[in-house]
């Protein structure tokens, strides 16, 4: 029989409600305690979830509740002091996307999380999306033919930020896609973009990754455009998909279409690009929520001391691409390479930590 794993979560606003729900809900899961400096916002949830305890000191519900787990659902500045106190507590721990604010930050908490043996994952919702998920097993059987590139468009008006810029805010989506994707760090980042209502505060930006073998990446991000829109595009030699986030139904369509030049010609005038327009199909998706099947892979991690799809390796690896777009904004838009040795580009580190007697011995 499987014992519930006590965890709290920190961060009850804007998106801390929804991971409370998911994990509240799931039966392997006791959800001990909320934190949030807003007293008002745990009084409201604490009429939701009867028996779910709160508080406004962090260091109350590290320290004096036995948690096994900590989600992690605050601004990013408090990502890095937030993680490793609860990793150097020997708590696993979840953080929701960007992970940390710097690739120093969270390279220390890779580092940390190693050294003690417990889970580190990311919340890179979007890789447990059925729809994502199905993506990649149609690029991964070749069914589009060679992958060309892949552009993304994440728009709305607002909600604009303070303290980072709308890559930062809607960007890590994207690209934690785009790597799953490609399955390879990107050989250079290149950024352009304008700061329209906060001065130094990018509200438009637009992002350029290349990869090997000829391919690249488009993330084109925006808290200015009047209609929400969460798209992206799958370009391969045969077939083409569209992903749609926002559709209700037919969150993927694959077209029939692609351009193709001559194998050969004698002159110019028989050089013709030939255009094959097929048929559209819209492929069955199951309708499962992500966070739910995000927060069961977390505690499955725990249980089986696995590495999670959106371990902190992944994770980094997003800050860094993250960090590197900030940099070439200051630099003109210049292209820039990424460190060498870039996770992605080596074998997944294999969790060595056997997951921690602790998480299998609570009540159930």
């Amino acid at each position: 029989m499987k014992h519930a794993i006590n965890i709290g979560v920190v961060g009850c606003g804007y998106w801390g409600p929804n991971l409370i729900r998911n994990l509240y809900q799931l039966k392997d899961c006791h959800l001990k305690i909320m934190c949030d400096a807003s007293e008002q916002r745990l009084v409201h949830l604490r009429t939701l979830y009867s028996g779910v305890e709160g508080a406004t000191d962090y260091n109350v519900m590290l320290n004096g509740v036995g948690l096994d787990a900590v989600v992690i659902a605050t601004p990013v500045r408090f990502h890095h002091a937030m993680a490793k106190a609860a990793l150097l507590a020997g708590k696993h721990v979840f953080i929701e996307k960007p992970m940390a604010a710097s690739v120093a930050e969270c390279q220390e908490l890779v580092d940390l999380a190693r050294q003690q043996g417990v889970v580190l994952m990311v919340g890179h919702t979007f890789l447990y999306s059925p729809a994502v998920r199905m993506i990649k097993e149609i690029i991964d059987s070749g069914d589009i033919g060679e992958l060309r590139y892949i552009s993304a468009r994440r728009l709305n008006l607002g909600l604009f930020q303070k303290e980072i810029n709308v890559t930062w805010d809607l960007a890590p989506h994207d690209i934690s896609i785009i790597l799953h994707i490609m399955n390879e760090a990107p050989h250079s980042v290149a950024c352009y973009g304008d700061a329209h209502i906060t001065p130094g505060i990018e509200d438009v930006t637009n992002l350029y990754l290349s990869f090997g073998k000829n391919r690249a990446a488009v993330v084109y991000s925006s808290w200015l455009d009047p209609k929400k829109v969460r798209e992206m595009t799958f370009v391969g030699s045969r077939r083409m998909i569209v992903y749609d986030d926002i559709a209700t139904n037919e969150k993927i369509k694959i077209y029939d279409a692609r351009v193709e030049r001559p194998p050969h010609y004698d002159t110019f005038a028989e050089f013709q690009y030939s255009y094959h327009y097929g048929d559209m199909y819209v492929p069955y998706v199951k309708q499962e929520e992500p966070l739910k099947i995000e927060c069961q892979h977390f505690l499955d991690c725990i249980r089986d001391g696995r590495v999670p799809l959106t371990s902190g390796e992944k994770g980094l690896e997003v800050v860094r691409i993250l960090e590197l777009s900030s940099q070439s904004l200051k630099e003109n838009h210049r292209r820039l390479p990424p460190a060498e040795n870039g996770f992605l580009a080596a074998p997944p580190v294999p969790f060595l930590g056997a997951a921690r007697e602790s998480a299998t011995s609570v009540q159930a």
